[in-house]
């Protein structure tokens, strides 16, 4: 399968790079407003291959995406130190569209996986630019944040991230809702499975891992300047989730048709992916503080894209 990357920055070519090392796309192609840029991180990305599975990696304009059939959005400008993601908006989402023009012209058909930020905006943003269906526009959303969740809490477990299935709902950013009534370990509840392994989930125990997941960019950007890995390796996630039609359950944005009473805002949920894009949305179970808590997510992000509007 071919996949475009457009933006060959930190994300984009961490994204290309977890592509390559996964065997998640035959040929991946990087496009970027600076050319020098997209050729040497294809380069550097193909000197890889050698070490894991066969692929074509290059550069090109937008006519090189032609036959893509996702392309990752990852164009736009960096998120500061301190910077919150929903401030990003009015300074990317104008990029963002003329970047989607160019896009669709080479590859109608493709389906579009946004990791800009505010990246539920930007989905919203690339939504209406582009003229998709609704489930062929997806944002990265909280996948990471789903993974940080998972891993902070297999870690107070002693069990490996991936028998936990949990999930961190709403806005990628400060009102995101982490979902712990409906989180499993294994097949058990996690209250119910952390008291048989002697490993209390209490009070304290939830405000650090919540700490954890919620605070994870902001020191990550303190640090480096910036959050890459993590993502680029979600990003290749849902890419061979639609390569191979997996009907895997990610926790991916999209605008929804209806969220707590809150109308067409994306906004991430569980969501099935296959090759078509989004096949079924899911509704986990809450408590009633978590369901006010993704209601407030949804009226945030509702009424940003609606100043957006003005």
């Amino acid at each position: 399968m071919k996949v475009g990357i457009v933006g060959a920055g930190m994300v984009g070519s961490a994204a290309g790079y977890a592509l390559a090392l996964r065997g998640g796309a035959s040929d991946i192609v990087l496009v970027d407003r600076d050319a020098a840029l997209a050729r040497a991180q294809a380069e550097d990305i193909a000197h890889a291959v050698p070490f894991a599975h066969p692929c074509q990696v290059r550069a090109g304009g937008y006519d090189a995406l032609t036959g893509a059939a996702v392309v990752i959005l990852s164009a736009g400008v960096a998120q500061k130190p301190g910077e919150s993601r929903l401030s990003l908006l009015s300074r990317n989402a104008g990029v963002f569209r003329e970047v989607i023009a160019g896009v669709l012209a080479a590859a109608p058909g493709c389906i579009l996986l946004i990791a800009s930020n505010p990246v539920d905006i930007m989905t919203e943003v690339a939504l209406r630019a582009s003229g998709l269906p609704r489930a062929r526009v997806i944002g990265s959303g909280t996948i990471l944040d789903t993974a940080r969740f998972r891993s902070l809490l297999g870690g107070h477990l002693g069990i490996a991230p991936q028998s936990v299935h949990a999930y961190v709902l709403g806005e990628h950013g400060d009102s995101e809702v982490l979902g712990w009534s409906s989180a499993r370990a294994g097949s058990e509840p996690v209250a119910r499975f952390a008291v048989q392994v002697g490993a209390a989930i209490t009070a304290d125990v939830r405000a650090r891992i919540d700490d954890g997941v919620r605070r994870a960019a902001y020191r990550i950007i303190e640090g480096k300047g910036a959050t890459w890995y993590g993502i680029g390796a979600g990003l290749a996630r849902i890419v061979q989730a639609i390569r191979d039609d997996q009907r895997a359950v990610l926790s991916v944005s999209m605008v929804t048709p209806e969220v707590g009473g809150i109308p067409d805002v994306a906004l991430s949920l569980p969501r099935v992916i296959g090759a078509e894009g989004v096949i079924a949305t899911l509704q986990p179970e809450l408590a009633e503080e978590e369901a006010e808590a993704l209601r407030a997510s949804a009226r945030l992000l509702k009424e940003t894209s609606e100043g957006l509007d003005g």
